[in-house]
């Protein structure tokens, strides 16, 4: 399946979560989500939590496109990011990624409500998902085959600001659960 007309820009609502485009006035809700540096402690980017290379980051989500901002219903408060995202060495496939949330929405209910509303998303054109994951983010890899996605290898994809060595998981939509 192809999904040409792919919406990038979707707003998401489930029970306790609220998804929508980011904002060029979302930088500084996002930075207090981002800025606990427990968060960026396993990713590639490890000083995401400071100013300055939180500020490149945010730039880089605004322009790439696909980028959600996910708020808390109860308060409205950003409580991280996620992305729709396509990989050139991956043509006519879609993934999900650059997701982090607050320290507080760990292990809970939370990254699993966010990617089944992303995941629906996703399947509306496409067979499958992508999650690509840091070689080091153990974290995400964790949360990933806690959903039930597949590691499907390693490449070497251009999906950030440069070239980088990921770990590939697929969610094919007849075996996701949600």
């Amino acid at each position: 399946m192809t999904g040409p007309d792919f919406d990038f820009a979707p707003v998401l609502t489930g029970e306790t979560l609220h998804l929508r485009p980011l904002r060029a006035e979302d930088r500084d809700g996002l930075y207090r989500a981002a800025r606990d540096p427990l968060i960026w402690a396993g990713h590639p980017a490890r000083t995401r939590h400071e100013r300055a290379a939180f500020d490149p980051y945010f730039d880089f989500l605004r322009t790439a496109g696909g980028t959600l901002a996910v708020t808390d219903r109860r308060n409205g408060a950003i409580i991280g990011a996620s992305r729709f995202y396509e990989v050139a060495e991956r043509p006519g496939t879609m993934a999900i990624g650059f997701t982090f949330l607050t320290r507080a929405h760990w292990g809970g209910a939370a990254n699993r409500e966010m990617k089944v509303l992303m995941f629906a998303h996703v399947f509306r054109w496409f067979d499958a998902v992508w999650l690509d994951i840091g070689v080091d983010n153990l974290r995400s890899q964790r949360a990933a085959e806690k959903i039930g996605a597949r590691r499907m290898g390693a490449a070497r994809l251009s999906i950030g600001v440069q070239p980088a060595d990921y770990l590939c998981y697929r969610m094919r939509r007849q075996d996701w659960p949600g």
